[in-house]
């Protein structure tokens, strides 16, 4: 739980239910605990109609996110949120955690300027991805990508929100 973070660099924890937040020394909660408990809640239920989902939300600097990536996945640089799952995705265990995610906050913000976007909104986007993510849901092949943006798109609508992927809008049945 709190996957690369040395315990005094950590400002604080906060947890919702079976939802751990921690926020990094010198960065901010880019969403409301209300908003991130929908928006975990909402993903683990469209996805796997899952009710009480225990995960941990990190929300770090863009140099710890960095320097994860290139850790865990060569790539030495940035990127916007990274997932940890902790569980074999073919026998999903509720009582038990389902990963981690990491947020880089700085490069959330601006990616979000960028998009024209809120900071909530994209940061909420970010999370039910990293969600599915954690869930077992990938977009390494364009097949699971495809099923991965479809279930990213009924969230993001489910929670009164923009369609990240426009191409799949007209085809979301609530």
């Amino acid at each position: 739980m709190w996957l690369g973070t040395a315990w005094w660099k950590v400002l604080s924890m906060l947890m919702i239910n079976m939802i751990d937040i921690v926020l990094d020394d010198g960065v901010s909660m880019l969403v409301t605990q209300k908003n991130i408990e929908n928006t975990v809640k909402t993903s683990c239920f469209e996805a796997k109609g899952i009710k009480e989902p225990s995960l941990c939300i990190r929300f770090a600097s863009n140099e710890a996110v960095q320097q994860l990536n290139a850790e865990w996945r060569n790539k030495d640089k940035v990127t916007d949120v990274l997932s940890f799952p902790m569980q074999d995705l073919d026998e999903l265990d509720v009582d038990e955690s389902l990963g981690d995610m990491i947020l880089a906050t700085p490069f959330v913000q601006e990616e979000a300027k960028r998009l024209n976007l809120s900071v909530e909104a994209h940061s909420m986007h970010l999370i039910a991805h990293a969600t599915l993510h954690l869930l077992g849901y990938d977009h390494i092949n364009d097949d699971e990508a495809e099923i991965m943006q479809r279930l990213e798109n009924q969230v993001m609508s489910k929670l009164g929100l923009h369609q990240p992927y426009p191409e799949f809008s007209d085809e979301v049945h609530l």
